[in-house]
């Protein structure tokens, strides 16, 4: 677990983009819920922001 917080502080791609997988696949689980409005409402702004920085970490370096 500490080797997932020093490369998140060194910017490694590998911890980033598993923050940004997450985020993505929060987002389409708020937008299939069929409970809160709210969640549905932030829905894709969260997968929005998890593809945008998924596509900017996928340039970081190993």
């Amino acid at each position: 677990m500490n080797g997932f917080f020093t490369g998140l502080a060194r910017f490694r791609r590998g911890p980033w983009e598993m923050v940004a997988t997450i985020l993505i696949a929060l987002g389409v689980l708020m937008l299939m819920q069929p409970f809160a409005i709210g969640l549905f409402t932030y829905s894709f702004i969260v997968t929005l922001i998890g593809t945008v920085m998924f596509i900017i970490v996928s340039h970081f370096p190993e």
